[in-house]
């Protein structure tokens, strides 16, 4: 190990890739860490980085005692190790050797009510304990990621001092980090970014779908595209990398790798958990729902290839002739359309989260922090904060003045797109829940009441009605069998 002139500001445990990348950026802002891996040939490996990229203020420790000990008091340890029961172990391990006041923060897509429970049992060792989202994948670990802490407001003040040079840094927005709230915030704020964040990766997929399966658009041409829309409404870390994606030669045969990447996508759990707390909330989130729903489809491909042989073709043909320089222009607009209502729901999911737990969220100060560094930033950001800050109540983003209009500007291209899709065949189940959910939220009267009628029916559920007070049951079945009499 290396000749330690001093104790370390901070110590950080779980050396894959987003430790090791973090452990970096912090040293290279100046603040000497110490790293410790039960693998300890991550640890070397992540010396032998820090040498190679400037001699940074990094060292590595192969026991979780001299790793401890390195550290200047009252200490501070990052964890990163997989969610779950590795978090727990490593705790256990680290907390062995730790004092009263010493703090740990996790930094993993841990489950909300795991970090809650760890910040009370942590408590009463007199430790202090924060969940902390981290997003930005591999490079904005390294580079400059989004911070979600949640937990000790004690703790977060610890070590706000690195956090706010680590994270992302967005002219006029500043670092993209800020105490979320008590509890297990931080990560359900995180857990929800990555709902929104599956919305939006398969409304692009759509979009994508619909320019190649209908508009005939060549991977040439779909690079332009997205180059061209990165450019405007829609500039965002997804289109920018989506543009790449479809540049990229294959290296292992003829023609783009794109289209040989198996159309089957996986995923690790937060999506998933952000669709479950929507419907536990009594949230409407259709758009995040079928993106997960999406991927699930994705995974069956051996039923789906042999479903094509019973239904033929999966593009119909004989649709209307298209133009595409305006199907082009349409499906920009459906878009960021149908992706202002996955955020609006995302947002809705956070505020039902947040009033139920006291967590008090400040919804456009989150908006801030994903403006850099997260796999979401996106320019659009930007005006939900606005839209926040001209008024922290509002019901759902939907009717924010600017995104109002900007949804009436471009719902006639928004339905051209579906109805388009439908009639070729191909599924938007995305951009047709966002679609759904706009029209519904923008009636003043739904066939809610005939469902509640059948309720009653069957149920004696009673009703209210649109005239008067009160809640009523109607003997349905009787009145029936006498007029069928």
């Amino acid at each position: 190990m290396q000749e330690m002139a001093a104790l370390t500001r901070i110590g950080l445990a779980g050396l894959a890739v987003m430790g090791q990348n973090l452990a970096l950026n912090i040293a290279e802002k100046g603040f000497p860490i110490s790293v410790y891996n039960r693998t300890t040939s991550k640890v070397d490996e992540t010396v032998e980085r820090a040498r190679l990229e400037g001699n940074l203020p990094l060292y590595g420790f192969h026991g979780p005692s001299s790793f401890i000990q390195s550290i200047q008091k009252p200490r501070v340890v990052i964890m990163l190790v997989k969610a779950g029961a590795p978090v727990d172990q490593t705790i256990q391990t680290l907390s062995a050797h730790m004092e009263k006041g010493d703090c740990i923060i996790d930094g993993g897509n841990e489950w909300y009510e795991n970090t809650e429970r760890r910040e009370k049992a942590m408590n009463e060792l007199g430790l202090l304990y924060l969940g902390m989202g981290v997003s930005g994948g591999e490079e904005g670990a390294r580079h400059g990621p989004s911070l979600m802490p949640g937990g000790s407001y004690e703790a977060y003040q610890r070590i706000e001092d690195i956090l706010l040079k680590v994270a992302a840094q967005v002219p006029d927005s500043g670092p993209c980090v800020t105490y979320i709230g008590t509890g297990g915030s931080g990560n359900f704020v995180k857990m929800v970014h990555n709902g929104i964040e599956y919305g939006d990766m398969q409304l692009i997929a759509e979009a994508y779908d619909v320019l190649r399966s209908v508009g005939k658009l060549s991977n040439e041409e779909l690079h332009a595209v997205f180059s061209e829309w990165n450019k405007g409404e829609l500039l965002s870390f997804l289109i920018e990398i989506t543009a790449d994606i479809f540049s990229i030669k294959d290296d292992k045969g003829e023609g783009y790798l794109v289209d040989k990447v198996l159309d089957k996508t996986g995923m690790k759990g937060t999506g998933k958990w952000t669709v479950q707390q929507a419907a536990d909330l009594s949230v409407a989130a259709p758009t995040i729902e079928a993106s997960l729903d999406s991927r699930f489809l994705s995974g069956l491909k051996d039923e789906r290839v042999e479903a094509s042989k019973v239904f033929g073709p999966g593009i119909l043909t004989g649709g209307p002739e298209v133009d595409k320089a305006q199907l082009i222009d349409d499906v920009r607009q459906a878009l960021y359309a149908s992706k202002i209502c996955s955020y609006a729901q995302g947002m809705n999911i956070l505020k039902a989260k947040s009033t139920e737990k006291g967590w008090g969220l400040n919804l456009g100060e989150l908006a801030r922090i994903w403006k850099g560094g997260c796999i979401i930033r996106a320019i659009f950001l930007d005006r939900i904060k606005q839209a926040y800050d001209r008024n922290a109540n509002l019901a759902n983003l939907l009717v924010d003045p600017e995104f109002a209009k900007e949804i009436l500007d471009r719902q006639a291209a928004w339905r051209r797109v579906v109805s388009l899709a439908i009639n070729y065949g191909v599924s938007t189940p995305g951009m047709s829940a966002s679609l759904a959910y706009f029209d519904s939220y923008r009636r003043d009267r739904l066939p809610a009441n005939l469902v509640q009628a059948q309720r009653d029916y069957f149920g004696a559920h009673t009703y209210e009605r649109t005239d008067m007070g009160g809640a009523f049951h109607t003997e349905w079945f009787k009145i029936a069998q006498k007029s069928k009499i």
